[in-house]
């Protein structure tokens, strides 16, 4: 698929000697697999030019994965920009990216934004990661994967398709999945960096469990304020996570988590679905993402019970006119 504009790519990366990798603010596991992935891909096929990895947001729940590189400003006037799983120029996690000489953007969202000089946008897939997965297949002949390179791209791939259980996982996801197991990477470790918990962790799920809400049709929600935030030793990033605790109620097929934030004065939305889209509701409260798993922003607590009150909406007539869901 979109075979020219991956061949562009190709052609843009290898005429380039300075090359720097950006992704998104406060990044998830498909913006830190697929950027450094990337990054690691290129430096073992090109180990002649000079790649970066530059940003200036990090998360500490991924923090085995290492940390970036400090990117002489000086270096942007002759390099070329490669942002990946970024929608919008505003989420980019690189202040100097209008400084780069040119910008190839590659990304998996619902496209708003056609910010790149080339721009590879390919919305029905399951992750960015995927994306990546897909470019290295396609000129295999041409790039050299090592097993450290295929660990973190594979790390995107999981954790963005709910370990390939989520909406956009297709035959294709897992055939690329197999190619990158195929490269020998390191799974096991893999999985214990991301899956096992500390006992704070375990005790953040049960105040979870025992605070959820769930409105008349099964929206289920929760609201994580300063104070819950502080009690915890939560950040922004650990705070918004406690949506995936939400999804394994039986009837609930809308659940969203609200995080206080009061340094900008305003309250985070982490929303998510099965079955149904959410992604209309999100631009109706300025956020946006995917068809099932998408961000917003409220600004009140009654701007809040206004997104639960369209949710359970939604929700109703959705059931009312739906058989099979659980």
């Amino acid at each position: 698929m979109n075979e020219e504009i991956k061949k562009q790519i190709l052609e843009k990366i290898e005429s380039y000697q300075t090359i720097v990798v950006s992704r998104h603010i406060r990044p998830d596991g498909d913006a830190v697999g697929s950027t450094k992935g990337f990054t690691k891909l290129l430096r073992d096929t090109y180990p002649e030019k000079k790649i970066y990895l530059a940003d200036e947001d990090f998360s500490d729940y991924l923090a085995f994965c290492g940390g970036e590189d400090l990117v002489p400003e000086e270096i942007y006037a002759d390099a070329l920009l490669i942002v990946i799983d970024t929608g919008t120029r505003k989420r980019i996690s690189n202040q100097n990216y209008t400084k780069a000489k040119e910008i190839i953007k590659i990304d998996h969202h619902i496209e708003a934004d056609p910010y790149g000089d080339i721009n590879w946008v390919e919305d029905f897939r399951s992750s960015a990661c995927e994306m990546i997965a897909d470019f290295y297949v396609t000129f295999k002949d041409r790039l050299k994967m090592t097993p450290e390179a295929a660990t973190f791209i594979y790390l995107g791939m999981v954790t963005d398709s709910g370990r390939f259980r989520f909406e956009g996982v297709t035959g294709d996801t897992l055939r690329l999945a197999g190619a990158l197991l195929d490269c020998g990477l390191d799974y096991e470790s893999l999985f214990a960096n991301l899956y096992t918990e500390d006992i704070k962790k375990l005790r953040l799920k049960s105040f979870v469990y025992d605070n959820i809400c769930i409105t008349q049709h099964g929206v289920a929600y929760i609201y994580m304020d300063r104070a819950v935030q502080e009690r915890f030793g939560l950040n922004m990033e650990a705070a918004s996570d406690v949506v995936s605790d939400l999804s394994k109620i039986r009837g609930s097929l809308i659940w969203i988590a609200f995080i206080q934030n009061t340094e900008a004065g305003n309250i985070r939305v982490r929303l998510r679905s099965r079955f149904l889209g959410i992604n209309d509701l999100a631009i109706k409260y300025h956020g946006g993402g995917h068809n099932m798993a998408a961000g917003a922003t409220v600004f009140s607590e009654e701007e809040m019970h206004a997104l639960i009150g369209d949710a359970d909406r939604i929700l109703g007539e959705y059931k009312s006119t739906h058989e099979g869901w659980l």
